[in-house]
C-alpha cells in the first residue's frame, strides 16, 4: 500500500506499508546492524500482521532506504516507536527524521487517542535529546555470551564452587500465567519492583495494565520471583531466537526488576537452568537491571560463571515525548 509522501521534501521518497515481498530487501538494507544482535529478521513477519502496529517504509528510486515500526500500547494511549534504521548510504541526509514525522502523522490520523510516544534507545544522549524526550526510567545491560552445551554441562559444578565460596542461592519461584495478572497489578509491585512502575520487555515498555498484560501473555514469557507472596525482585525471560550473528547463535533476553542482587543472581541462575537443555549452538545473553547492580552481576557472570562479556557498561534509556 503506497502512502502518501506527507511531510517529505524529497520527490524521489516515497513511503509504503511493508509487506512480505520487501523482506528480503530489508535485510541486506540492515546488514551489520546492533552488532549481529539485530531481532528484526525474527520479527517482521509477525509485525506486518500485528492488529495494533503499523510498519512504514521509506523507499526512493523503487528502493528501500528505511523502515519503522508503531505498535499502539497502552489501551490506545501510547505509540511505542521500534525498529527504526536508514540504510548506510542514506544516513545523514535527514530521512530518518522525516521517517519518525511522517510516522507519527500517520498512527495520530489512525489512533486518535494517543497521547505519547514511548521508545527505547542505548546510545549517549544528549541536550537536544532531552529538549525533545523525558526520561522515564534507564536500566544497565549486561551483554555475555557463551555456548550452550558447554555451559549446561559445567552449569551445576560452577554453583557449588560459588556455595563454597560463601554465595547463597536464594528461593525463586515461578509463576503461572494466571498468577502473573495479581503480581503486576498490585500497587505494591509496581512501586517497590517495577522501575517508574513500568515493564520493559526486550526493549518494549509497557504500563502495568489488563490491556498490556493481554499483549504480554501472547509471548510466551518465563516470569520468576524471589516470593510469590511478596515479592521484592522479579524478572521475565523471553523465548530466544535466531539472530544475523552467525547460523548457530541465538539471542536470550532477561529483564530484572529490584535492587537486590543476590535475589537477581539466583533468577538468572533460574532461568539459564531453564533454558540452557532446549538451547543449541551459542547464546548472546542481554540482561537488563538497574544500573548500581551491573558492576556486581557483571562480575558473577564473569568470574563466578565463567561466562565472556561482549562489552562493557552500557545503558538502556526509555524515553517519552508527548504527540
Amino acid at each position: 500500500m503506497k502512502l502518501e509522501p506527507g511531510l517529505s521534501s524529497d520527490p524521489q521518497l516515497q513511503f509504503m506499508l511493508a509487506t512480505e515481498k520487501e523482506f528480503e530487501e530489508i535485510l541486506a538494507m540492515s546488514k551489520g546492524i546492533y552488532g549481529g544482535l539485530d531481532y528484526l529478521p525474527s520479527r517482521y513477519h509477525a509485525w506486518i500482521r500485528e492488529p495494533n502496529r503499523t510498519v512504514v517504509l521509506a523507499k526512493k528510486n523503487g528502493q528501500v532506504i528505511g523502515l519503522q515500526s508503531v505498535c499502539v500500547v497502552d489501551a490506545g494511549e501510547t505509540a511505542l516507536v521500534e525498529g527504526l534504521r536508514v540504510a548506510p548510504w542514506e544516513r545523514g541526509k535527514g530521512v530518518a527524521g522525516v521517517l519518525q514525522r511522517f510516522c507519527t502523522e500517520l498512527v495520530k490520523e489512525q489512533h486518535p487517542g494517543v497521547k505519547v510516544s514511548r521508545l527505547t534507545r542505548d546510545d549517549k544522549l544528549g541536550p537536544k535529546d532531552f529538549k525533545k524526550y523525558r526520561l522515564i526510567t534507564k536500566q544497565g545491560i549486561l551483554l555475555v555470551r557463551f555456548n550452550a552445551a558447554e555451559l549446561l554441562a559445567r552449569l551445576d559444578a560452577a554453583v557449588a564452587q560459588l556455595r563454597a565460596g560463601g554465595f547463597q542461592l536464594l528461593p525463586t519461584e515461578s509463576l503461572e500465567p494466571g498468577e502473573v495478572r495479581g503480581l503486576v497489578l498490585s500497587p505494591t509491585f509496581q512501586s517497590e519492583v517495577l522501575p517508574n512502575r513500568t515493564i520493559i520487555q526486550d526493549w518494549q515498555p509497557y504500563k502495568p495494565s489488563e490491556p498490556n498484560l493481554a499483549l504480554l501473555q501472547q509471548k510466551q514469557l518465563h516470569w520468576v520471583v524471589d516470593c510469590k507472596a511478596r515479592p521484592t525482585a522479579a524478572s521475565l525471560c523471553t523465548q530466544p531466537f535466531p539472530i544475523p550473528l552467525g547460523e548457530d547463535w541465538v539471542y536470550l533476553n532477561i529483564d530484572a526488576f529490584g535492587c537486590h542482587p543476590a535475589h537477581l543472581k539466583s533468577q538468572l541462575l533460574h532461568h539459564l537452568r531453564a533454558r540452557l537443555p532446549a538451547l543449541r549452538g551459542n547464546v548472546m545473553c542481554q540482561l537488563f537491571l538497574e544500573p548500581s547492580l551491573w558492576g556486581e552481576l557483571a562480575e558473577f557472570c564473569r568470574a563466578g560463571l565463567r561466562l565472556e562479556l561482549a562489552k562493557g557498561y552500557t545503558e538502556q534509556y526509555l524515553l517519552e515525548a508527548d504527540i
